[in-house]
């Protein structure tokens, strides 16, 4: 059977307590309905985004949203495929129920959903029969090479019985999510796909063994953010024989960051009460949210200032903006061009 190489060090120690409080508070928050189906999209296109970004795909945040509610954009089909079958990844693993035992039956089909129509159907949900490298294909410098295809049922296998072991189930979610997300990426079971299916199965143990909370969280952003960073700290768990210490610190510091973001943007919606009184039942998101905020401190705002601290495309702020002068929420004043801006309605 599989056993990691790792040891607990203050740091993990810390961040394990950090994140546990921050999900505390969040399990904890009361918050309006509308606003928890709101957090919970926002999370699924941000979850959706980044996970295929890390991979080199290039749609935006924007752009994946769109896709997502089923909306036609310009961009190659492999793109929005792979869009649609993280969704599809999500709806998957959230269907299983609380403390599943984690098979290989499981892992493959989370596999089969990550590459369907994007990897021909004898590699999709199954163990690469052919060897591989891992490399920057611009420089076509190899990183990394894989365990040979021969050996790659053994290795998975064990790493499926230890998922299941006492000793995995005595750590607590977000390590053991860490050591299994690093193992499936050494042993690189497929052809492709592996790190989508690593960062899934990541977060169908923290989800299913007691770290949910309540689908607000995007596993994948802090990642994203400095893909290098990610890379580096994978290989040097290589380079260190396997020693995952360096890396736990690092995977469970992303999801103390990601998870502190959450619990930020919670506490604010359920202490603003003058937000949660009169615009609670109207379920703004927290674009809209940020421009209130702004509103509050400003007095008015523009399409140009919306884009800019929310980070949107200006098509996009249009919509938001008109969104709430629909629910009366803001007035616009001035007619056209760019003299128009807006001021809340009371």
């Amino acid at each position: 059977m599989f056993q990691p190489n790792f040891k607990y060090t203050n740091k993990i120690v810390r961040l394990l307590a950090r994140a546990q409080a921050a999900r505390e508070v969040i399990i904890n928050s009361p918050l309006i309905p509308a606003w928890e189906k709101q957090l919970q999209r926002e999370a699924l296109i941000r979850q959706t985004h980044h996970t295929t970004s890390i991979e080199g795909n290039p749609l935006t945040l924007e752009e994946v949203g769109m896709v997502i509610d089923g909306k036609d954009i310009l961009a190659h089909e492999k793109d929005k495929k792979e869009v649609w079958n993280y969704v599809d990844v999500l709806e998957y693993i959230d269907s299983l129920e609380e403390n599943p035992k984690i098979t290989e039956e499981i892992l493959l089909e989370i596999h089969r959903l990550t590459v369907k129509g994007v990897l021909p159907e004898d590699s999709a949900g199954y163990y690469r029969k052919v060897r591989v490298v891992v490399g920057n294909p611009k420089t076509g410098k190899v990183t990394y090479t894989p365990p040979g295809p021969e050996e790659v049922p053994a290795l998975m296998k064990a790493l499926v019985e230890w998922l299941n072991s006492e000793d995995a189930l005595d750590l607590m979610p977000a390590v053991q999510a860490g050591i299994t997300h690093y193992e499936l990426a050494r042993i690189h079971p497929f052809v492709d796909g592996n790190g989508r299916t690593a960062r899934a199965l990541a977060t169908l143990i923290l989800t299913k063994r007691g770290f949910d909370i309540k689908k607000f969280f995007a596993l994948e952003e802090y990642y994203n953010e400095d893909r290098p960073a990610y890379y580096s700290v994978l290989a040097n768990a290589d380079a260190k024989a396997g020693d995952l210490t360096e890396w736990l610190e690092y995977f469970i510091f992303g999801i103390a960051v990601e998870i502190s973001r959450v619990e930020k943007t919670v506490l604010k919606l359920s202490s603003d009460r003058s937000i949660k009184e009169k615009y609670g039942q109207i379920g703004l998101d927290t674009r809209q949210i940020k421009a209130i905020e702004y509103l509050r401190m400003k007095g008015q705002i523009t399409n140009k200032e919306f884009q800019h601290i929310c980070d949107v495309s200006a098509s996009t702020a249009k919509r938001d903006l008109q969104d709430l002068v629909d629910k009366k929420v803001l007035r616009q004043v001035g007619e056209k061009g760019q003299g128009i801006y807006y001021v809340l309605n009371f």
